[in-house]
């Protein structure tokens, strides 16, 4: 290398200066990005344990292994809660912290319930699928869904941006974008995943399944942060199937329960409830599925 490191080295250090990014202990001292990866995944050991560990567990040393993985889960997130809370406050608010993250802990028991519903509406959804043990392992969906699930709980805490620091850790290993603020009923599937994205204030109701290449998103992002807290995509009702490539626009769209939206629509308005919304010669045709004869034809 030709050019002089000292000098090079006060050039860059010129632009710390300048320029900012900057997360140094005596400034903002930020979360940590590898701190929160590690942490996603000894949270993911505690939903499913055994099924990110390099060997099974065994059933008699369970309750030692999750009371030790809850307590160094727990330690090292209020770390990076306190870490998040202080911004702008050299104390760190360690009672804040400990009173979030008691509750968030307490929701553990139910979000895993909640994960079991999923998983059964993937085994159940795909023809394809071998077992929920399958799913599990080898589903890039449920690790997106399962961190999601944990980051929106962290969310409504309004624990700042830790929860998305965690679902961007998961879409960065899945390709699936789900915001930590998008509201997630039950029996949620998405099948395949590469593409998916879900915006901050989508609203999802139960036994919704989506497949790859989906995106629930604002209609325009030109107000920026004066758009900051208000609602800019799309709600799904119960019973809703979106095929792959299709776009939802707006917060005033809403896809009606039991309806089933075809590959590669662009939807900017409402449906019915079950609708069946295609391309048939290139034009956008909305259907009711209520009308539909035995003979597969349509009375409309």
């Amino acid at each position: 290398m030709d050019k002089d490191l000292s000098k090079l080295t006060k050039e860059i250090l010129a632009s710390y200066e300048k320029v900012g990014g900057l997360n140094n202990i005596d400034g903002l001292n930020l979360p940590s990005k590898r701190s929160i990866d590690s942490i996603c995944q000894e949270f993911l050991q505690i939903l499913f344990p055994g099924f990110h560990d390099e060997e099974a567990v065994h059933k008699s040393a369970l309750a030692v292994l999750t009371r030790h993985r809850v307590t160094v889960a727990a330690e090292r997130l209020e770390e990076q809660v306190c870490k998040s809370l202080r911004i702008g406050d050299p104390a760190c608010p360690t009672s804040q912290a400990q009173a979030i993250l008691n509750d968030f802990f307490g929701q553990l028991p139910a979000l895993r319930e909640l994960l079991a519903t999923d998983i059964e509406a993937a085994f159940q959804g795909d023809p394809a699928a071998v077992s929920r043990e399958e799913i599990i392992l080898s589903y890039p969906f449920i690790e997106a869904i399962s961190i999601q699930r944990l980051a929106h709980a962290l969310y409504l805490a309004e624990v700042p941006m830790i929860p998305r620091m965690m679902t961007e850790w998961a879409h960065s290993r899945t390709g699936i974008d789900i915001h930590p603020g998008a509201r997630i009923g039950s029996h949620f599937f998405i099948d395949h995943g590469t593409g998916v994205v879900i915006g901050e204030t989508s609203i999802i109701g139960m036994h919704v399944k989506l497949y790859q290449g989906v995106a629930l998103i604002g209609r325009s992002l030109a107000g920026g942060q004066t758009l900051k807290g208000v609602r800019r995509h799309p709600t799904i009702k119960d019973r809703v199937t979106i095929y792959a490539g299709t776009t939802i626009m707006g917060a005033d769209t809403v896809i009606g329960e039991g309806s089933t939206i075809g590959a590669n629509v662009f939807l900017t308005h409402s449906v019915p409830e079950r609708s069946l919304v295609i391309y048939e010669e290139k034009q956008l045709r909305i259907l009711d599925k209520r009308k539909r004869n035995l003979t597969g034809e349509w009375s409309i």
